[in-house]
């Protein structure tokens, strides 16, 4: 839950940066945390979304979305499994099982990713380049009910090379997604921005407004499947991130029109008949593939994850629909055949 708070600006504090104020006015934990807020739509500087570079003037009306306040818990270990893949003594690359929340929040204050860390490294042995001591290690995400490759870094110099490369779309990260609909054309490109949704605050959308990011999604057709009489037919795609927006493939498949199958929220346009979701009780969304280049070694690193059991038979349930593999499709499925399966 979310509560709205006011902020009149000081004579003092004209001239400063939003985010930078919120900060230091301790409206926010940190300015990192601000600019989150500002990004993400929840910030109004007299009324109207703003850039967190925005520079505040005397008695501007900044009024900020919060968290309800909590009881302060402090931040344990937790023996939570964790798949790891990789690791050195700079960074660990891991397969995040579904349903594993990555930080704690006001509604998950245990049993979480950052928890499992803690207990698997030592807090002291985590990076904090998010500047709040509840997301030691994280430096990109996942959603809670998307499985998947993911990196995390245990010291703050690795921690902000990987955010950078992040940035600098270095990072190559794919993600394997079933769809409502046949797409068809064989790839296919999203650049649309993303911002907090206007009277849902709980989801994102694609909106042209001031507040809005630049979003970038492109993919490949791997597989098509049939229509049948109470759905549309699928489409198996691989999803490659240029930027990282939150729910940010979710969100662009909706407006591409073809949401993911399992989808509880952007599915405006998936078939309202259940069965069409095949079974699963989580979007179809598994972050199969990871390259990226070692911050401290250099070293070019390739990870792929196969399919979790659940996303594997709804696909295989749906086999004898296929009317085919794309080519890369057939270079994803050989590449799948020899990668490790998640334990969880």
């Amino acid at each position: 839950m979310t509560r709205s708070l006011c902020h009149i600006v000081g004579a003092g504090d004209a001239g400063a940066r939003l985010d930078a104020l919120m900060a230091e006015r301790g409206l926010y934990p940190s300015r990192s945390a601000a600019a989150r807020a500002i990004e993400e739509g929840a910030v109004f500087v007299n009324g109207a979304t703003v850039p967190k570079k925005h520079a505040v003037a005397a008695g501007d009306t900044v009024v900020y979305e919060a968290p309800e306040e909590a009881p302060v818990h402090a931040l344990e270990g937790e023996p939570i499994d964790l798949d790891i893949r990789f690791e050195d003594e700079h960074l660990i690359v891991l397969s995040k099982q579904v349903g594993l929340v990555c930080h704690p929040s006001v509604d998950h204050y245990d049993g979480t990713l950052v928890n499992a860390l803690v207990h698997h490294c030592g807090a002291g042995n985590l990076c904090n380049v998010q500047g709040e001591d509840d997301r030691l290690g994280i430096v990109h995400r996942l959603d809670r009910d998307t499985s998947g490759l993911m990196l995390a870094a245990k010291d703050d110099e690795t921690g902000y090379a990987l955010m950078e490369d992040i940035r600098a779309r270095a990072v190559d990260r794919r993600y394997l997604a079933l769809v409502h609909g046949v797409i068809a054309h064989d790839t296919g490109m999203v650049d649309a921005p993303i911002a907090r949704a206007e009277k849902e605050r709980t989801r994102m959308a694609v909106r042209d407004t001031p507040s809005a990011r630049d979003a970038v999604t492109t993919f490949r057709v791997l597989e098509r499947f049939e229509h049948a009489s109470r759905d549309d037919g699928y489409t198996l795609v691989d999803c490659k991130l240029f930027t990282g927006r939150t729910h940010q493939i979710r969100v662009h498949l909706e407006y591409a029109k073809h949401p993911l199958v399992g989808e509880p929220v952007y599915r405006s346009r998936a078939p309202k008949d259940p069965g069409a979701d095949l079974g699963l009780d989580r979007q179809f969304l598994h972050s199969f593939r990871l390259d990226f280049t070692h911050p401290a070694t250099g070293e070019e690193l390739s990870f792929a994850d196969g399919l979790p059991a659940d996303l594997q038979a709804a696909l295989d349930g749906l086999a004898d629909r296929s009317m085919g593999r794309t080519e890369a499709g057939e270079e994803v499925f050989a590449l799948l055949a020899d990668a490790p399966h998640p334990t969880s």
